[in-house]
């Protein structure tokens, strides 16, 4: 199915890969009425983490925005899954929730996490406008460097 966004993906050259299997015991999104919950994305690119380690020490704020952009990609491919495929049912970016495996001393998850929300707002304009959260940690899953979930209003 191609509409609006996946145009508008096409014009970014960004192309959404098949989503990722759940590494454990959850689902990759749960629908409730017009609101989709989509797990945490991890920096999996082609089958591969990319940027495991830490910010701070392994990887710098650009890298880190860098991950997370493909947080954001996977979660867009998670989100058209949970729409049939039409990512033009999609109302509004409502969340996302961002965690950076970083050292104590690191204070810019704020920018590390832009590089989802700017992809958002890139994809989805004024619709991809967001509440959100960035959270340090110090580890993730898969020793990843960045981790995003999201919650999404559909149609």
């Amino acid at each position: 199915m191609s509409g609006k966004i996946d145009a508008r993906l096409s014009e970014l050259g960004i192309e959404l890969p098949t989503p990722t299997t759940p590494v454990a015991s959850y689902v990759g999104f749960v629908q409730t009425g017009n609101l989709v919950y989509i797990s945490g994305q991890v920096t999996v690119e082609n089958g591969t983490i990319q940027y495991a380690g830490k910010l701070g020490a392994e990887f710098t704020v650009e890298q880190g925005y860098k991950a997370a952009r493909i947080c954001g990609i996977n979660l867009l491919a998670q989100l058209k899954n949970a729409c049939g495929g039409d990512l033009d049912r999609v109302k509004r970016v409502i969340r996302l929730g961002g965690f950076v495996a970083c050292t104590a001393d690191f204070t810019d998850h704020p920018k590390v996490i832009n590089g989802a929300s700017d992809l958002m707002a890139e994809v989805f304009g004024d619709l991809g406008q967001h509440a959100r959260a960035a959270i340090g940690n110090p580890s993730l899953p898969l020793n990843t460097a960045v981790e995003i979930e999201g919650l999404f209003e559909i149609n």
